[in-house]
């Protein structure tokens, strides 16, 4: 699958194979949790709800979200790996944990073939957004700012090793900026510290913050994307290389 820049994908993944017995007892007769393994309010925890919600109405059982934040996705992903693969707990992963952590975290007791695949169900390629304390409106600017404050830029992630992490991390490195990591344990508790300016900036999806964006608390700055998003049709001077040579658009 082709990905232009960073790209998120969410996806649905249940513990094993489910038995044959399951499927026998006329799946489902009792309530689906769905696992999110980070905090409320992120993107894949708002994709969880959604999902759950149509799911309880065709499959005429309740279907309840459990979010099981902490060590990068770890675990939750683990909790669901050991869960029985009975088809009644599934897990709405994201690429930067099933296929990130493997390799960033070779310690964690889960293992992608742990899992069987559902369904992919959203992809979103990533904003650079920074507090509206931050004085730029433009990636151009962002630099410049950066570059002029010796402290450079505060960035926050959903985790040691999340996508988040290792993006905040490259733009720093090709912009040529400081950049200093502030771990949370989801998209969902970063966005009261970006809007108090606590950090300065939050590589994301764009469900977790496109709210705060059209209230003017947060700005897009960019999007890792081939053509503007269509939920932020808000023009922005042009991006300066060598970040735009390397797929951030404007948003």
């Amino acid at each position: 699958m082709k990905r232009n820049g960073m790209a998120a994908l969410a996806a649905l993944c249940i513990s094993g194979v489910a038995s044959v017995a399951c499927a026998a007892d006329a799946y489902p007769n009792r309530p689906i949790t769905i696992v999110v393994p980070s905090a409320p309010a992120g993107s894949t925890d708002i994709v969880a709800r959604l999902i759950g919600e149509q799911l309880a109405k065709n499959l005429g059982q309740p279907v309840v979200v459990e979010n099981k934040p902490g060590a990068s996705g770890n675990i939750g992903t683990e909790a669901v790996a050991r869960a029985k693969p009975d088809g009644y707990t599934l897990l709405l992963q994201y690429s930067g944990y099933h296929v990130g952590n493997p390799a960033l975290f070779p310690q964690a007791r889960w293992k992608p073939s742990d899992f069987s695949s559902v369904a992919l169900v959203m992809r979103a390629p990533h904003i650079v957004a920074v507090s509206g304390k931050v004085p730029a409106r433009n990636l151009s600017e962002l630099i410049a700012y950066a570059k002029k404050d010796e402290r450079g830029l505060f960035y926050a992630s959903s985790g040691n090793g999340s996508i988040q992490h290792i993006a905040g991390a490259l733009f720093g490195k090709q912009a040529g900026v400081s950049m200093t990591h502030v771990p949370y344990k989801g998209a969902g508790p970063v966005i009261a510290d970006l809007i108090s300016g606590q950090v300065d900036l939050f590589v994301t999806t764009p469900p977790s913050i496109i709210g705060q964006v059209r209230s003017g608390n947060l700005k897009a700055l960019a999007y890792a994307g081939p053509k503007r998003h269509p939920s932020l049709p808000v023009k922005s001077p042009r991006i300066p290389e060598p970040v735009r040579s390397r797929g951030w658009g404007t948003v």
